[in-house]
């Protein structure tokens, strides 16, 4: 089996929109795109780097598929990090039928759920998920997220997609690690730990 972890930059309140540049994704009125510059250190560069170090494909909604699909085949091949993401299969989550140009790309659509469960079912290299901001709703509807390696921004945004937005579910995660960047930005990662449990201190 598979396992499926989200790769996710968000600010304090939660937002994951257009970390990477002002024109990413302005949906909504959006007008704060680029918003991890000021906070993107050695550091972060190097968590980066280690976590995409291990092989892995990469599960991607069409958005973000179209994003990277415009700028990495044009990298040069001496960009480690470019070459890995060429490299890698990518699995792409559409409501709709689409044409997928960039080589090495399947198309999910359909029932997508069913789809990412028989996708997920199948033996091979960790998902990973980058943007993707409605396919990690439906991952979260369907108890399909793994793992969460999260960078969290010191900055509020006040709105913008959300990470845990319509398709969050009641679920218990187990932190797995966590360190501070020297700009501020905390590293975590959680595993998914079964169900919500409650109590009263009194």
């Amino acid at each position: 089996m598979r396992k499926i972890t989200v790769l996710t930059f968000m600010s304090l309140d939660g937002v994951m929109q257009a970390p990477g540049g002002p024109d990413e994704d302005r949906e909504g009125g959006f007008t704060y795109g680029g918003w991890t510059f000021p906070y993107f250190d050695e550091m972060l560069g190097k968590v980066m780097g280690d976590q995409m170090a291990p092989p892995f494909d990469l599960l991607l909604g069409k958005k973000t598929y179209d994003i990277f699909a415009a700028h990495w085949p044009k990298q040069p091949e001496t960009d480690p990090t470019a070459t890995v993401i060429n490299n890698a299969h990518k699995y792409v989550v559409s409501a709709e039928p689409a044409e997928l140009a960039w080589k090495g790309s399947t198309l999910i659509t359909g029932d997508v759920a069913a789809g990412l469960r028989a996708l997920k079912a199948e033996e091979g290299p960790v998902l990973q998920v980058h943007g993707s901001s409605n396919l990690i709703q439906t991952l979260l509807k369907h108890d399909l997220v793994d793992e969460l390696w999260l960078k969290i921004f010191p900055v509020t945004l006040g709105h913008g997609k959300r990470l845990f937005g319509e398709g969050t579910i009641p679920a218990a995660f187990k932190l797995l690690d966590c360190t501070t960047s020297p700009s501020g930005v905390i590293v975590a990662s959680y595993q998914r730990a079964g169900d919500v449990v409650t109590g009263s201190f009194a």
